[in-house]
């Protein structure tokens, strides 16, 4: 029997849950095994999940299983856990108790798994953790998405249980799982915490005190906020603040009142700030001085003035900016996303002037295809790979006969763009030609009088 097989076997066997295993199938290319727990006698085709590294575990309700949480697991099984090499489990579409859910957690400690994720689960009761005191597990990795529990409120004791394992953690994802805050009392306990995604639950501005409190998270780098309840951008500033070393955050999809009297300062550590879909119609608060990634897609922003020399990648993609913004704010710019805006004219040559710019996304836009516009569109379109979405993004608004029209298609040369060009001279030689005609004319009526 292949050693992935046993994992199945021996996780659910090990708390004699072994009926419960039923269908599985095998995803070759990405060596992930899926096994639907249905309340059947075998695991008929689990034969074919032999190469798999990662295993889930979907659909079934483990309650009545409960009391299969306190049997003690022999040392054999135990040695055979150790040889292991899943690094990955998913629990998916499972009611799970939560002292089952210690238990087999408590196996992990003797594995090599370094990813577990519960998807769309349901976490009955509470257990006590006491059995994971000072038990350090090999799990870097933790991820909740659409989880339903008890609250996390007044369960210290439980989480002091677990401190030595929760305080070397390094990624933890709890999404859409209604999360309202966060005790201070167990922010702290994530020591050595890097990654934090919170996105798309109910945090407030009144509830991000506590949760992100003196002492909490000290080591985090990325904080993802997307879509919660939060409102006041000075707010977050203040919140956050004392994470030293924030590099990446993410406050999208949250209605944001900018208030332009505030006086907070960002952390120098912020590289990557996210601020799309967050309603704001100006942007005049001081930002993180050192950012490099901002992005303010998809916001009611007319114009955006401010001087970001360290910036590299700026998206202002469906806004209502009329002009592109001033190139001299930012020099080191390398990415620019104007698209989806109501911009009429691309400035070549302040755009040529970043020098460092790679990608250029301008379609979408109400441009005016007179024939200094087309041709500047035209000539920077000519630099390679410089605007990825050219041409079909690219059409005119004016004049009235080019609506419509892409602008690769507007006439570019300059007799066929300015007729007035060849109009001009012509019209000049016809008068010359007929002064020259009546001199002649004239000269020789005078001779034959």
């Amino acid at each position: 029997m292949h050693i992935t097989q046993l994992f199945v076997v021996i996780l659910l066997t090990g708390l004699k849950l072994s009926e419960v295993v039923g269908d599985c199938s095998f995803n070759k290319s990405q060596s992930h095994c899926t096994c639907s727990l249905l309340d059947l006698e075998n695991g008929g085709n689990l034969f074919q999940c032999l190469p798999a590294f990662a295993f889930e575990l979907r659909g079934g309700n483990l309650e009545k299983y409960v009391g299969f949480a306190s049997n003690t697991v022999k040392q054999p099984v135990l040695d055979i856990l150790q040889t292991l090499q899943v690094t990955k489990i998913v629990f998916g579409d499972l009611l799970v108790p939560e002292v089952l859910l210690a238990a087999v957690m408590k196996l992990t400690y003797y594995m090599h798994i370094t990813d577990i994720e519960f998807e769309s689960c349901t976490l009955l009761g509470n257990a006590s953790w006491f059995q994971m005191d000072r038990l350090i597990l090999p799990v870097s990795s933790l991820r909740f998405h659409n989880v339903t529990s008890a609250s996390l409120a007044n369960r210290d004791k439980d989480f002091t249980h677990l401190s030595r394992w929760l305080e070397t953690l390094q990624n933890l994802t709890v999404t859409q799982s209604q999360v309202t805050y966060i005790p201070c009392s167990i922010g702290k306990v994530f020591r050595t915490l890097r990654y934090l995604d919170v996105s798309e639950n109910h945090l407030q501005d009144q509830s991000m005190r506590p949760s992100f409190c003196q002492g909490a998270f000290p080591q985090l780098q990325v904080l993802k906020l997307h879509r919660n309840n939060l409102s006041s951008f000075h707010t977050m500033c203040e919140m956050l603040h004392h994470l030293e070393k924030l590099v990446h955050l993410d406050l999208s999809q949250n209605d944001l009142l900018a208030i332009p009297s505030s006086s907070c300062q960002w952390q120098p550590s912020l590289r990557i700030l996210n601020l799309s879909t967050t309603g704001l119609d100006h942007i005049t608060l001081p930002l993180p001085p050192n950012v490099e990634v901002l992005d303010v897609s998809s916001n009611n922003l007319h114009a955006l003035d401010l001087a970001l020399p360290f910036l590299k990648k700026l998206h202002l993609s469906n806004n209502r900016l009329h002009a592109v913004p001033s190139a001299k704010n930012y020099p080191a710019l390398e990415v620019l996303s104007l698209d989806g805006n109501l911009i009429s004219h691309l400035p070549r040559d302040e755009l040529q002037s970043l020098r460092h710019l790679q990608s250029l996304r301008a379609g979408r836009n109400l441009y005016n295809c007179s024939c200094a516009g087309a041709s500047e569109i035209q000539a920077l379109a000519s630099m390679e790979s410089l605007m990825p979405d050219w041409p079909q993004n690219y059409t005119c608004e004016s004049p009235s006969h080019y609506q419509g029209t892409l602008v690769k298609n507007v006439p570019a040369s300059v007799l066929e763009c300015n007729k007035a060009i060849v109009i001009i001279p012509v019209t000049v030689l016809l008068v010359l030609s007929c002064l020259a005609g009546i001199i002649c004319f004239a000269r020789r009526k005078a001779r034959s009088g």
